[in-house]
C-alpha cells in the first residue's frame, strides 16, 4: 500500500545548506526559500521498483488541471476559480487515475538566482496534495511560462542555468513525496511549428538531460523518482524521429510525453470550417483528407514500437477537441457533437489499445470554443458523454466504436403540413440533404405515437408522405421527424 508522506507542508524542517539558488532576499528581511539540503543521500522508501510503462498503466486514464497555475498573472487570471478538493475529488469520482498540472514557476523572490517564491511553491503543493489525498497520480510541470524555453545555441547557456536552478529548488521542496508524484521536466519546448533543425531538437534533448539531472542531484526519493521528458513540441513525428532519451542511472524511470491534437482544424482551431472527422464524414468541405482513424493508430503505435516496446511509459500528454455550439444551427452544433464524441472514443481507444496514457486537456470553461468537461467552481460534470468516453474505455478497443449518425438534415426540413387544418386526408413533405435514418410519426397533445408514417434509412432529397386520418377523432395532433440527432414537430388540425 502507498504511503502519502505530506497532505500538509512540514512546518520545520532540519537545515543543512542553503545554496545561493535556494536563498532569496537578504539581512533587510527579504523573503528566504525553505533551508533545505540541497543534496542527500539516495531514499529508495515508497518507490517501488517497477517500470515507467508499468507504472503509466495505473495512470490510465488522466485529466489536465488546465489554465490555472500555469496562468500569467494568478492563479484566476484566466478566468478559471481557485482550485479546490471539492473538484480533484469529482474528477476522482468521475474514473480518472491522474492529474497533470501545469505550472507556471517563475514568480521569483530573486529573479538573478532564479529562487521561486515560498508562497507560490506553499500554494503549488497544497494542489498537489489535493491529487495526492483524492488516490490519484499527480504530475507537474514546467509548462508555458511566457515561452522562455528556447531551443536554440544562443539561448542554451541561460535557459540551462535557469531550469536547472528552478527544478533543483522544486525537486527539494517535493523530494519526501513518494512514487505518486511525478516531474514533467518542460512542455511544448519549440521555436516555430515547423519540422526542426538539428539545431533545435538537439538543444531541446539537452534540456531533458539538464532537467534529470537537476532534479537526480537532490538525492533522497528524487534519486528513484519518475520522470517525464518531452520530445521537441511534443510532437509525434518529431520525437519518434530526433528524441534522445536522457541518460539515467536508473533503469526505466523515465516516461516520454507527447500530444495530439490531429487534424488541428477539427480539434483545437475555433475559426475552421472542419466539423465532421472520420470514416462517416460525408462533406467533403467540412472534413480534413488526412489524420483519420488510420492516421491515428499509425501515429500511436510509432510511440509503442519505440518507446513502451522497451518498458518506457508514453503519455499522451494532451488531447482533445473544443465543443462547438455557435456554427449556425441546431443541427450543426448536434452534428459536431456527434463528431467530437467519436473523436474522442476512438481516439482513446486507440491510445489504450497501444498502451499510451491519455490524458485529457480540459482548460476550465465549458462554453462555445472550450474543453471544459467539469463545473470548475463546484465540480459538477457538464460533458457527462465525453467523460465516459474516456473512463469507460478499459475492456474496449477501437473496432467496438461506432461512428456518429450520418449527418443530420438542417432545420427547416419539415415542411408544414398541407392542407392544415384538413379532413380526413393531408400532405406532409420533408427534406434531407444527406442520408440519414428517419421516423415520421403522428403523435396527440400526451406525445402518444398516433400513427408511424415512415421509419427507414433513406437517401438525400425530398419526400412526400400522405397521412388519411379517416379514422381517426378530430383535435390537434403534432407530426415529428427525426433524422440522425435532428428532430422537428409540426402542429397539424384535425377538423371532424
Amino acid at each position: 500500500m502507498r504511503k502519502l508522506l505530506y497532505i500538509a507542508r512540514p512546518l520545520a524542517c532540519i537545515v543543512l545548506i542553503c545554496t545561493p539558488a535556494f536563498a532569496a532576499g537578504d539581512a533587510a528581511g527579504g523573503l528566504t526559500a525553505p533551508a533545505m539540503a540541497d543534496s542527500i543521500p539516495p531514499d529508495h522508501t515508497d518507490m517501488r521498483d517497477i517500470s515507467s510503462y508499468a507504472l503509466s498503466q495505473e495512470m490510465v486514464p488522466g485529466w489536465n488541471l488546465g489554465n490555472s497555475l500555469e496562468a500569467i498573472g494568478g492563479e484566476t487570471a484566466w478566468g478559471n476559480p481557485k482550485v479546490t478538493q471539492r473538484l480533484i475529488d469529482s474528477v476522482k469520482a468521475a474514473g480518472f487515475k491522474s492529474v497533470r498540472i501545469p505550472v507556471a514557476w517563475s514568480r521569483f523572490t530573486d529573479q538573478a538566482s532564479y529562487t521561486i517564491d515560498p508562497l507560490w511553491l506553499n500554494r503549488v503543493e497544497d494542489v498537489v496534495n489535493y491529487v495526492l489525498s483524492a488516490g490519484m497520480y499527480a504530475m507537474i510541470n514546467e509548462h508555458w511560462d511566457n515561452g522562455w524555453i528556447i531551443p536554440t545555441n544562443d539561448q542554451q547557456e541561460e535557459v540551462n542555468k535557469r531550469l536547472a536552478a528552478m527544478w533543483r529548488q522544486i525537486a527539494v521542496r517535493f523530494r519526501d513525496y513518494d512514487d505518486y508524484l511525478i516531474f514533467a521536466g518542460t512542455n511544448e519546448v519549440h521555436v516555430d511549428y515547423n519540422a526542426p533543425t538539428s539545431e533545435y531538437y538537439t538543444v531541446q534533448n539537452g534540456y531533458n538531460q539538464t532537467f534529470v539531472n537537476a532534479v537526480r542531484s537532490t538525492g533522497g526519493r528524487n534519486t528513484y523518482r519518475y520522470l517525464a521528458v518531452q520530445g521537441y513540441n511534443t510532437n509525434i513525428d518529431y520525437t519518434n524521429r530526433f528524441f534522445i532519451m536522457p541518460a539515467d542511472a536508473q533503469q526505466s524511470r523515465l516516461l516520454v510525453e507527447v500530444h495530439y491534437y490531429d487534424p488541428y482544424n477539427f480539434t483545437i482551431n475555433s475559426s475552421s470550417t472542419i466539423t465532421q472527422w472520420g470514416k462517416n464524414a460525408t462533406d467533403p468541405a467540412r472534413t480534413e483528407t488526412w489524420a483519420n482513424e488510420a492516421w491515428a493508430d499509425a501515429q500511436f503505435k510509432k510511440m509503442k514500437i519505440k518507446f513502451i516496446d522497451k518498458g518506457f511509459g508514453v503519455l499522451l500528454g494532451e488531447y482533445g477537441v473544443q465543443a462547438r455550439l455557435n456554427l449556425g444551427s441546431t443541427a450543426r452544433n448536434q452534428e459536431h457533437a456527434a463528431y467530437r464524441l467519436y473523436w474522442m472514443q476512438y481516439i482513446t481507444r486507440s491510445l489504450e489499445r497501444h498502451g499510451l496514457v491519455p490524458m485529457y486537456w480540459d482548460n476550465g470553461p465549458t462554453g462555445n470554443n472550450s474543453m471544459g468537461l467539469f463545473n470548475r467552481a463546484t465540480g459538477a460534470q457538464v460533458y457527462r458523454d465525453i467523460i465516459k468516453a474516456i473512463v469507460d474505455t478499459s475492456s474496449l478497443n477501437t473496432s467496438s466504436v461506432q461512428p456518429p449518425p450520418l449527418p443530420v438534415p438542417l432545420e427547416g426540413a419539415l415542411l408544414q403540413n398541407y392542407p392544415n387544418p384538413f379532413n380526413p386526408a393531408t400532405t406532409i413533405s420533408f427534406t434531407i440533404p444527406v442520408p440519414a435514418q428517419v421516423t415520421l410519426r403522428v403523435l396527440d397533445l400526451l406525445g402518444r405515437e398516433v400513427d408511424l408514417l415512415l421509419a427507414g434509412h433513406l437517401p438525400a432529397g425530398a419526400y412526400t408522405r400522405q397521412w388519411n386520418a379517416v379514422v381517426i377523432p378530430g383535435g390537434v395532433y403534432y407530426c415529428q421527424l427525426q433524422a440522425g440527432a435532428f428532430r422537428l414537430t409540426r402542429k397539424m388540425v384535425l377538423l371532424k
